[in-house]
């Protein structure tokens, strides 16, 4: 399983991914990849009972994703045929993540953060090597500027490593398709982020994308559902019975 998810995760979804923003705008490209959680969704109501879909889930997902839309509105272009292929690769790893994510929580949710983090990536890095090696040619013999290293080990230990071992603690806590949420938050973040730290504009596109996302995500996150029977404390069920 572990191999597996790894794979699916890294090896497939991060190279995938990387390969499609090379042929489509930036903005296509975090809408696209925001697609996660709608295919999540639709895995998490195949294999996890307590997680079926509902209208409220699947009215705040596509609320969500049409908040990330509007955000980058103004960046949709698709130029030729590569640029449908970089589309399409970007899609075939949204889905493969959110699958490998729905995996974790229905088999392997018992596992160590750490434990389950590192055979993930040590699995999915492999092929990524082999590939590179195929594709890009020796590592060791490009041009490694200090910006370049610090990217390179900001990625590996804050946005891989301690990321994936946090989300993996949450597995255990909150539901899947909760998680995955965090591919809505991900392009909301980085507009603010880039208006905070490189002043860049908040446009009128921005602000309302963003009311979107977090409509979405209230809908989603904040509505109670009623919790099944054979998971109610034995007083309550007896009490629902006799009523």
């Amino acid at each position: 399983m572990i191999a597996l998810t790894g794979f699916l995760t890294f090896t497939v979804n991060y190279g995938l991914l990387f390969w499609g923003e090379q042929r489509i705008a930036s903005g296509l490209a975090a809408v696209v990849q925001a697609t996660i959680p709608v295919f999540g969704l639709v895995f998490a109501h195949v294999y996890l009972p307590s997680e079926r879909l509902t209208v409220p889930r699947v009215i705040g997902v596509l609320l969500g994703l049409a908040g990330v839309a509007v955000i980058f509105s103004d960046q949709f272009h698709v130029a030729g045929p590569l640029a449908l292929w970089g589309s399409a690769a970007v899609v075939a790893g949204a889905a493969s993540t959110a699958y490998a994510s729905v995996l974790i929580k229905a088999r392997g949710a018992h596992l160590d953060p750490a434990v389950l983090s590192a055979g993930q990536m040590l699995c999915g890095w492999v092929p990524l090597i082999a590939l590179g090696f195929v594709f890009e040619g020796n590592p060791l013999r490009f041009h490694w500027t200090h910006q370049a290293v610090f990217c390179v080990f900001y990625l590996a230990l804050l946005g891989s490593a301690l990321a994936f071992c946090m989300m993996y603690w949450l597995v255990r806590r909150v539901k899947i398709t909760s998680i995955m949420l965090i591919s809505l938050v991900t392009p909301v973040a980085a507009v603010v982020i880039g208006a905070w730290w490189l002043q860049e504009r908040l446009t009128a596109h921005a602000l309302a994308g963003g009311l979107c996302v977090l409509a979405g995500l209230g809908l989603v996150i904040f509505r109670r559902t009623p919790q099944p029977a054979e998971e109610l404390p034995a007083g309550e069920v007896l009490e629902n019975a006799e009523g």
